[in-house]
């Protein structure tokens, strides 16, 4: 486009190195406005395609992947791919209330870094960060939160390992009454907690507000398959989730998990997460259930008559693993944290009434989201041993729940909460 200045476009996290994979994926967010101008992607050198997160201000509008060819993106098909997503409405002005900002760690310090500079270049009114190390004896946080030099980050320590007791230490660090949980390897969008605030107003009984976590790097085949197998990433339509409210064309409601969010970013409402008892010891990365505490969370939320708001303006980025034998971890505690928490269904005999309608189109639905994704062929990964892998994580489930439980790990923890330790917003 002769004549007129190129507008630079950053990729979403800057890559660490090159990619190593030739299905590599360029991430970048663009605005509608932006896209008729002659775009420049900032180091394109090695990446196969180019994904957008295509927004109308800061409402998403969807996204759009097309090929790089000469390394380049043809500028008329990424105007004919955004002009084929469908328009969004901007979010209405909604009330912006004190948000506490729980992030936990664990020995990780130059990703902490950069998850707390995104933090601290939030864009909202009030807000505090509560950065909870669930290591405190190696010494590598602490030094990160002091170099952050920002008075509204805070360190606390938690010295029992497990992510559940690390997010109930940092719930009772809060100071307001609306707590919004994310993670290490992630960078926040600088519109992050106006969209949480947009999902607490999404009903009169919303309880949790969870949104988009959005692959932020796929470099690596681990990266693509991890990508292709979460449905929290992509998802740009807001939605509510009520028993209430009766979803035919879900028939696993409210136990499809994957559909409300995940734990790099939802929030709550202090208040309603202590009338819960908290996060349940028993479960999350550290305890012996390895993870699933955050799943808990939304199904208790819904089965104790609170609504759950998806807000796609809620955006964070996630770098996911780039090793095959990181991923590998990381399946077997989701494995283990799916089958440790539908144990903890099953003892609960309303809950277990429910899940023995649902037998039969769980089953299937596991078997599909385990099974290879959409590459099952793809000769950089074994996808079907990662599947089974999976499978057998979920049938240790039980015992580990079980060891979590003869440790001592609560799975009501906050029922003791002590009076001086209401949020300020509550006294």
């Amino acid at each position: 486009m002769s004549g007129t200045t190129a507008l630079r476009i950053a990729a979403a996290m800057p890559p660490d190195a090159a990619p190593a994979y030739p299905g590599a994926v360029w991430i970048g967010t663009v605005d509608e406005r932006d896209v008729t101008a002659e775009l420049n992607f900032t180091g394109l050198a090695g990446y196969a395609a180019v994904r957008l997160l295509v927004r109308s201000g800061r409402a998403p509008r969807g996204f759009v992947q097309l090929p790089v060819t000469g390394g380049r993106v043809d500028p008329a098909a990424l105007t004919a791919a955004v002009a084929a997503l469908p328009p969004v409405a901007a979010p209405p002005a909604v009330p912006t209330p004190p948000v506490t900002v729980v992030l936990c760690t664990y020995d990780r310090p130059q990703l902490l870094a950069s998850a707390l500079r995104s933090a601290v270049a939030l864009d909202y009114p009030q807000f505090e960060i509560v950065v909870v190390d669930n290591h405190p004896g190696s010494g590598l946080t602490a030094p990160v939160v002091e170099a952050c030099g920002d008075p509204r980050v805070r360190l606390v320590v938690e010295p029992r390992r497990g992510l559940a007791r690390a997010r109930n230490t940092g719930v009772l660090a809060a100071r307001f009454g609306h707590v919004a949980f994310t993670d290490d390897d992630v960078l926040l969008d600088r519109s992050w907690l106006r969209g949480v605030a947009d999902g607490f107003t999404a009903g009169p009984r919303v309880g949790c507000v969870a949104g988009i976590v959005a692959s932020g790097e796929i470099a690596s085949p681990a990266q693509a398959y991890f990508d292709q197998r979460v449905s929290w990433a992509t998802r740009c339509q807001p939605d509510l989730f009520s028993l209430r409210a009766p979803r035919p064309h879900e028939p696993l409601f409210p136990f499809q998990v994957g559909r409300f969010g995940t734990g790099a970013n939802f929030a709550v409402r202090v208040d309603t997460l202590v009338a819960l008892g908290g996060f349940d010891e028993r479960l999350g990365v550290g305890s012996p259930g390895g993870g699933g505490e955050d799943i808990d969370l939304f199904v208790r939320m819904l089965l104790a008559g609170y609504e759950l708001a998806y807000a796609p303006t809620a955006l964070v980025w996630h770098k996911h693993r780039r090793d095959v034998e990181s991923l590998r971890r990381q399946i077997d505690d989701y494995g283990t944290g799916l089958g440790a928490w539908m144990t903890k269904m099953a003892l609960n005999p309303r809950t277990l009434a429910m899940m023995l309608r649902r037998v039969r189109p769980g089953i299937a639905h596991y078997r599909r989201i385990t099974a290879g994704g959409a590459r099952p062929a793809d000769p950089w990964i074994d996808v079907h041993r990662l599947g089974r892998a999976e499978r057998r994580a979920v049938l240790g489930g039980p015992l580990a729940l079980l060891r979590g439980h003869l440790a001592g790990a609560r799975a009501r923890p906050l029922d003791d909460r002590p009076p001086h330790a209401r949020p300020e917003e509550e006294r």
